[in-house]
């Protein structure tokens, strides 16, 4: 776990830290204003701290990341942050907006996010260059 992200550069190296670790990085996008967020944030931080869901395959990072702090709009754009609450997914550096969770029902559900904080713990690392990220998405590509 680590502190809440308020600037871009603090963002980009908790992203780079994760890819040189293999361990994906979980970020939660909020907002100061949104009540949704602080219901979803206890929720999530205790699957992974007390319950340590993903640690039996190698653990996530995890970070909240306030999108309405002075500069974080930009990397809201840059990853296709289009409401919050979002969850988003980092492997090897990249966004994996394939899993991207922003449906209320979705983050609100405990059982559907233990099961995607899973499926991430899973990829441990993978994704990247062998995963669908941004461009990926953008464009139709698929991974094989």
């Amino acid at each position: 776990m680590h502190p809440p992200v308020r600037d871009p550069n603090t963002l980009s190296t908790l992203i780079q830290t994760s890819s040189s670790s293999a361990q994906p990085l979980l970020t939660l996008w909020t907002a100061s204003w949104c009540s949704t967020c602080r219901q979803i944030l206890p929720l999530i931080q205790d699957l992974i701290e007390k319950e340590k869901v993903g640690e039996a395959h190698g653990g996530v990072g995890f970070v909240e990341v306030e999108y309405d702090a002075p500069g974080n709009e930009e990397g809201g754009m840059r990853y296709m942050i289009n409401s919050v609450p979002t969850l988003l997914a980092f492997s090897r550096g990249e966004a994996q907006v394939e899993s991207k969770v922003v449906k209320k029902g979705e983050l609100a559900d405990r059982e559907f996010l233990r099961g995607w904080v899973e499926r991430e713990a899973r990829r441990g690392g993978e994704g990247g260059a062998g995963g669908q990220g941004i461009l990926g998405a953008l464009f139709g590509r698929r991974s094989v």
